[in-house]
Protein backbone atom coordinates (compact mmCIF):
# COMPACT_ATOMS: atom_id res chain seq x y z
CA UNK A 1 0.00 0.00 0.00
CA UNK A 2 2.87 2.29 0.78
CA UNK A 3 3.99 2.85 -2.57
CA UNK A 4 0.87 2.45 -4.58
CA UNK A 5 -0.84 5.34 -1.55
CA UNK A 6 2.49 7.62 -2.40
CA UNK A 7 1.89 7.57 -6.26
CA UNK A 8 -1.83 8.39 -5.64
CA UNK A 9 -0.90 11.09 -2.96
CA UNK A 10 2.04 12.93 -5.21
CA UNK A 11 -0.14 12.41 -8.22
CA UNK A 12 -3.30 14.21 -6.90
CA UNK A 13 -1.26 16.87 -4.66
CA UNK A 14 1.68 15.95 -3.16
CA UNK A 15 3.76 17.24 -5.66
CA UNK A 16 1.50 20.94 -5.68
CA UNK A 17 2.16 20.70 -1.74
CA UNK A 18 5.84 19.69 -1.78
CA UNK A 19 7.05 22.20 -4.15
CA UNK A 20 4.95 25.06 -2.41
CA UNK A 21 6.74 23.96 0.37
CA UNK A 22 9.94 24.09 -1.19
CA UNK A 23 9.83 27.17 -2.40
CA UNK A 24 8.45 28.57 1.30
CA UNK A 25 11.91 27.04 2.62
CA UNK A 26 13.87 28.77 0.05
CA UNK A 27 12.50 31.69 0.89
CA UNK A 28 13.06 31.97 4.42
CA UNK A 29 16.52 30.75 3.99
CA UNK A 30 17.29 33.65 2.07
CA UNK A 31 18.13 35.61 5.75
CA UNK A 32 19.84 34.09 8.12
CA UNK A 33 17.25 34.56 10.79
CA UNK A 34 14.69 32.53 8.53
CA UNK A 35 16.96 29.51 7.94
CA UNK A 36 15.78 27.33 11.29
CA UNK A 37 12.11 27.84 9.94
CA UNK A 38 13.57 27.37 6.63
CA UNK A 39 14.44 23.42 7.11
CA UNK A 40 10.96 22.98 8.75
CA UNK A 41 9.52 24.25 5.50
CA UNK A 42 12.35 21.42 3.48
CA UNK A 43 11.21 18.66 6.02
CA UNK A 44 7.36 19.13 5.31
CA UNK A 45 8.31 19.36 1.55
CA UNK A 46 9.76 15.63 2.11
CA UNK A 47 6.89 14.27 3.62
CA UNK A 48 4.40 16.02 1.80
CA UNK A 49 5.86 14.76 -1.55
CA UNK A 50 5.52 11.11 -0.05
CA UNK A 51 3.71 10.52 3.39
CA UNK A 52 3.42 6.77 3.40
CA UNK A 53 6.04 4.83 4.92
CA UNK A 54 6.86 7.18 7.01
CA UNK A 55 6.76 7.91 10.93
CA UNK A 56 7.77 11.02 12.81
CA UNK A 57 9.29 11.14 15.92
CA UNK A 58 8.88 13.78 18.38
CA UNK A 59 11.72 14.96 21.14
CA UNK A 60 14.28 18.02 21.13
CA UNK A 61 15.60 19.95 24.00
CA UNK A 62 14.75 23.82 25.47
CA UNK A 63 15.39 25.48 22.54
CA UNK A 64 12.69 23.02 20.21
CA UNK A 65 10.54 23.97 23.21
CA UNK A 66 10.79 27.68 22.93
CA UNK A 67 10.99 27.64 18.95
CA UNK A 68 7.85 25.56 18.87
CA UNK A 69 5.65 27.79 20.89
CA UNK A 70 7.04 30.24 18.39
CA UNK A 71 6.07 28.40 15.88
CA UNK A 72 2.99 27.33 16.93
CA UNK A 73 1.26 31.45 17.31
CA UNK A 74 2.98 32.44 13.95
CA UNK A 75 2.11 29.73 11.83
CA UNK A 76 0.85 26.15 13.46
CA UNK A 77 -2.50 26.51 14.32
CA UNK A 78 -3.85 27.17 10.54
CA UNK A 79 -1.99 24.85 8.76
CA UNK A 80 -2.74 21.68 11.54
CA UNK A 81 -6.27 23.13 11.72
CA UNK A 82 -5.97 22.75 7.54
CA UNK A 83 -4.49 19.32 7.72
CA UNK A 84 -6.70 18.15 10.20
CA UNK A 85 -10.20 19.47 8.14
CA UNK A 86 -9.09 17.93 5.07
CA UNK A 87 -8.51 14.64 7.23
CA UNK A 88 -11.86 14.87 8.71
CA UNK A 89 -13.02 14.98 4.94
CA UNK A 90 -10.57 12.27 3.55
CA UNK A 91 -12.37 9.87 6.32
CA UNK A 92 -15.98 10.21 5.46
CA UNK A 93 -14.95 7.68 2.42
CA UNK A 94 -13.39 4.35 3.27
CA UNK A 95 -11.08 4.66 0.39
CA UNK A 96 -9.92 8.18 2.04
CA UNK A 97 -8.68 7.22 5.02
CA UNK A 98 -5.17 6.12 4.70
CA UNK A 99 -5.25 9.45 3.08
CA UNK A 100 -7.05 10.96 6.36
CA UNK A 101 -4.42 9.72 8.16
CA UNK A 102 -1.46 10.74 6.72
CA UNK A 103 -2.74 14.72 6.55
CA UNK A 104 -3.13 13.89 10.61
CA UNK A 105 0.34 13.09 10.60
CA UNK A 106 1.33 15.89 8.94
CA UNK A 107 -1.46 18.04 11.05
CA UNK A 108 0.60 16.87 14.28
CA UNK A 109 3.67 17.85 12.91
CA UNK A 110 2.91 21.35 11.99
CA UNK A 111 1.85 21.93 16.07
CA UNK A 112 5.38 20.52 16.64
CA UNK A 113 8.18 20.40 13.51
CA UNK A 114 11.24 21.69 16.04
CA UNK A 115 12.92 18.84 17.64
CA UNK A 116 10.96 16.05 15.18
CA UNK A 117 12.85 13.91 12.93
CA UNK A 118 11.23 11.99 10.17
CA UNK A 119 12.42 8.13 9.25
CA UNK A 120 11.42 5.33 6.77
CA UNK A 121 9.12 2.32 8.38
Amino acid sequence: MGCLGNVIWFLLGGCIGGIGWCLAGCLWCITIVGIPVGMQCFKFAGLTFFPFGKRVEYGGGAGSLLLNIVWLIVSGIPLAVGFAAAGIVLCITIIGIPFGKQHFKLAKLALMPFGSEIYDN
